[in-house]
């Protein structure tokens, strides 16, 4: 679980740095979701590194939508 739970929070860290290119924000809204799936799983398996990169994937991907009017 702890594996999966960074791969899954790495993939959503890639998926938010490429959303803050504009006309890309769009990616946000795949990221998020893995994140808080990837948050999920690093608490199950108590991996503190995966729930740190989950959670910073969520909070700059949400301002990133939030900014954008959750489209662009």
């Amino acid at each position: 679980m702890k594996t999966i739970g960074r791969i899954f929070g790495i993939l959503s860290l890639i998926f938010m740095i490429i959303g803050l290119v504009p006309l890309l924000g769009w990616l946000n809204w795949l990221g998020i979701p893995l994140a808080i799936l990837g948050l999920i799983l690093s608490i199950i398996g108590k991996s503190n590194g995966g729930m740190a990169i989950c959670a910073v994937a969520i909070i700059v991907g949400t301002i990133r939508l939030t900014m954008g009017g959750g489209i662009i």
